[in-house]
Order: C-alpha cells, then structure tokens, then sequence
C-alpha cells in the first residue's frame, strides 16, 4: 500500500478554518510526485424554510461507526483510484451559515484521478456516514437537517 494506513482524525471542533485549509494545501508543496489536487468545501447555507433563516448547524456523530464507515471509504477510494493521498475533515459541534464544515482534499500523480476520486468521496460520505446536522433557526428554533 501506497499509503498511509494510520487511523487519521476526521472530525473538528466547530467550523474547518480557512488557514487549516491553505495549511494543508502548502504541507504538500514538498511531495513534488503529485500533479493534481482537488479540494471539495462544503459550506453551511443561510437556506430559508417556512420562512426561518438557518442561522448554523449543529453537527454530531455517533463517532465510533463514522470513523469506522469513513475508514472503509478512504480504502475504497485508494483501492479504486490511484491517489497520492486523501485528507477528509468534517466538524462537529455549530457551524455558522457561511462557515465551512466539510473539508475533502484528495491527490494524486494525474488529475482524472483525483477528481473522480473526490465525486466518489463527497457522495458516498453524504450517502453513507452517521453524521447528523440540527439546523438551528434565527429565531433559536430548530429542526434535523435533511441530508441531501
């Protein structure tokens, strides 16, 4: 295996930072074997439902099978495209509308790669993994975020 096979951290307190981001980014300046990164952000949406703005989300996971489930999706993609390396981070706790909560960074020799790499990854942890989202209004009601 190619790469590393130690158990990574995924979830972060509260919003993912802009510098955490370009951090990462300027960490891989030195594996010069790499031709191609893509990075997916998702960000918390100021969504208006029954006439309620969505002022945050509150995040959380049942931990142990996230982390498990997310394992077997960073083996997945590994296993089926040919990658450099993956990062995937996902908070926990609120996030404000406008704030970043999911951070995907995938790399790779080519950038085919690494950009089918990163639909797989963005769609399957959406589809597959326990994390729950409380969208919490304005007005400080709430409601469970509907995972589309």
């Amino acid at each position: 295996m190619s790469h590393s096979t130690t158990k990574k951290t995924v979830f972060v307190s509260g919003a993912i930072a802009p510098e955490f981001i370009a951090d990462s980014i300027a960490k891989h300046q030195s594996k010069t074997n790499i031709g191609a990164h893509q990075i997916f952000l998702g960000q918390v949406r100021a969504d208006v439902l029954e006439g309620q703005t969505v002022a945050a989300i509150d995040y959380s996971a049942y931990e142990p099978m996230a982390e498990q489930v997310l394992a077997e999706i960073r083996e997945q993609a590994f296993a089926q495209f040919d990658l450099t390396c993956m990062h995937i981070y996902h908070s926990l706790g609120t996030v404000k509308a406008g704030e970043i909560c999911l951070f995907v960074f995938v790399s790779s020799q080519h950038r085919k790669d690494s950009a089918e790499a990163l639909h797989f990854l963005v769609e399957t942890i959406k589809a597959k993994v326990p994390i729950f989202g409380k969208e919490i209004f304005e007005n400080g009601t709430h409601t469970w975020k509907k995972n589309i």
